[in-house]
């Protein structure tokens, strides 16, 4: 297992255990500094937060749902939550997923005019080329509708390159970092969800899906796709629909049923085939896809418990989302927030802490296709978002934390605009000041599971996480594998996490709440794809 050396381990646990002096708290966000030693110590002395990654990834990775990997991920968690004597672990269902998915063969190899081997991923939800298929590829970039007069009638039988070749620049800039104090300022003022509104954009996504619905209608035999990133990093999702019984999706971004094959491939050699294209020279492929897909696959979640004691009846939840995409074992999105949450109840169990709210665990599937497990569960359990029609357990629901944005170290806390918990965070915040927690900010954060219960009025919250190389190179990647995650960051955030529900489960009152939000319509599912290529 790649775990810090044992002098770093040392150094880790010295500084962590090395507590700050007692501030007045306010009243309700008092800290419990017996639990927080005895957190810290079985998460940073004992911890089991990568072998269980590892197993995530290596053994059972990855795991896109309505696969056969997550279901085989999944059993073995439940097997795991067992034998830490962690109460109830089981799968619940939460209705009909649609089509799984699985790639069993990929190969690319250009023929002519030199052999040469290419990096590429099959998009999910696109079949297969049945057998291998040696065919001319085309250069046929379509950037506007006047292009699919050029191309009609010519593309038949084809290996197609329909997007322009991009310029795959020098980075000068270092993939991985850590955010510096003065940008840990700029989150408490800037509005993350800004970031995510930007990344998509309607139009560039429904002409995405119409040049698809132009090449599978021409009868071309696979589509070529220059994957985001560069260095033989590409970014990969899906090109057809998982649910093809399910409702348009009303926000536009939904794909087709009927595709042709579809593969993303690396931007050097995409760029590669262009450029001899261009220079009138012949270029065959030899391409060979195997996709597998089945029918009615069902959604489920995994769920535990750790009973209360004198408010069992109240309940404190921490989860991440267990599936992933399929280009690598789904390491840092999101093995990394779920290995986490499950070493944080491993950490509560084993240190013996009484808690007097229930600790409830729970990892959805789902998420990567528009918080699917996360929102069934909520309107099943708590409330329905589109009515606000609100359930008993509404009224005795403490808190939901969650994990979501790779393997980057907690460096606080999101609270979504609840100004109510600012102080008693800021109290809890105290021990883990030399870990490098210290911002708290009020605006939102988009994209994950803690939207399902903020959506209804209950209090949902995302850690800030050091980026690293999140976005740069391994989310939703074709290199999200075992080997990006980083130890000491992976048991410090367990370590937190396990405090913050520790002291949520045992404080005399429930987290402050915002007012209930207004009926909403029904939810405008993020697109499954990212980037309108």
């Amino acid at each position: 297992m790649k775990l810090p050396a044992r002098a770093a381990l040392a150094a880790l646990l010295a500084a962590a255990i090395a507590l700050p002096a007692v501030a007045q708290a306010p009243a309700g966000a008092e800290v419990d500094y017996d639990a927080v030693y005895r957190i810290k110590d079985e998460g940073l002395q004992r911890s089991q937060v990568m072998d269980t990654a590892s197993y995530l990834t290596d053994v059972y990775g990855p795991r896109l749902t309505g696969s056969p990997q997550i279901k085989a991920a999944a059993e073995w968690t439940v097997r795991k939550l067992a034998e830490w004597s962690i109460g109830n672990p089981h799968l619940e269902t939460w209705g009909t997923f649609g089509r799984g998915f699985v790639n069993e063969r990929f190969s690319a190899q250009v023929l002519t005019p030199q052999p040469w081997s290419v990096i590429g991923v099959p998009k999910a939800w696109t079949p297969g080329t049945n057998g291998p298929v040696t065919a001319d590829v085309v250069y046929a970039p379509i950037e506007s509708d006047k292009d699919f007069e050029t191309w009609k009638g010519k593309l038949e039988g084809k290996i197609v390159l329909p997007v322009p070749a991009r310029e795959a620049k020098a980075s000068f800039d270092p993939l991985a970092r850590r955010f510096s104090a003065t940008e840990l300022s700029e989150i408490e003022r800037i509005d993350p969800a800004e970031r995510e509104r930007r990344r998509y954009n309607r139009a560039q996504f429904q002409f995405m899906v119409k040049r698809l619905e132009f090449l599978t209608s021409e009868g071309v035999a696979a589509i070529l796709e220059p994957g985001r990133g560069d260095g033989g990093t590409l970014f990969v999702q899906s090109g057809g629909a998982f649910n093809p019984k399910a409702p348009p999706n009303p926000s536009g971004y939904s794909y087709p049923v009927n595709v042709a094959p579809q593969v993303v491939v690396a931007l050097e050699h995409y760029g590669r085939m262009v450029r001899t294209l261009q220079k009138n020279v012949p270029v065959t492929m030899e391409l060979n896809v195997r996709n597998t897909m089945t029918d009615d696959e069902p959604g489920f979640n995994i769920l535990a418990e750790l009973p209360g004691t004198d408010k069992a009846d109240e309940i404190v939840m921490l989860g991440a989302h267990f599936d992933s995409w399929h280009g690598a074992t789904g390491a840092t999105d999101n093995a990394a927030g779920s290995a986490v949450m499950l070493e944080a109840m491993r950490i509560l169990k084993a240190t013996g802490l009484t808690m007097r709210r229930t600790v409830r665990l729970a990892l959805w599937s789902g998420e990567e296709q528009g918080l699917l497990g996360s929102r069934a569960y909520v309107k099943q359990t708590f409330a329905d978002r589109e009515t606000m029609a609100l359930k008993p357990a509404h009224a005795r629901f403490a808190a939901y934390f969650n994990v979501d944005n790779g393997t980057g170290a907690i460096r606080g806390v999101y609270l979504q605009g609840n100004e109510g918990v600012a102080p008693i965070f800021a109290a809890w915040m105290k021990p883990f000041e030399n870990l490098g927690m210290t911002t708290l900010t009020l605006q939102n954060t988009t994209g994950t599971d803690h939207l399902s219960f903020d959506a209804v009025g209950l209090p949902g919250f995302q850690f800030i996480q050091d980026p690293m190389e999140y976005e740069t190179r391994t989310h939703h990647s074709n290199m999200d594998s075992y080997e990006r995650l980083q130890a000491g960051d992976m048991m410090k955030n367990a370590v937190i996490v396990a405090s913050f529900v520790y002291h949520t489960a045992n404080r005399d009152e429930l987290l402050p709440r915002k007012p209930l939000p207004k009926p909403q319509p029904p939810a405008r599912t993020r697109p499954v794809q990212t980037t309108a290529q």
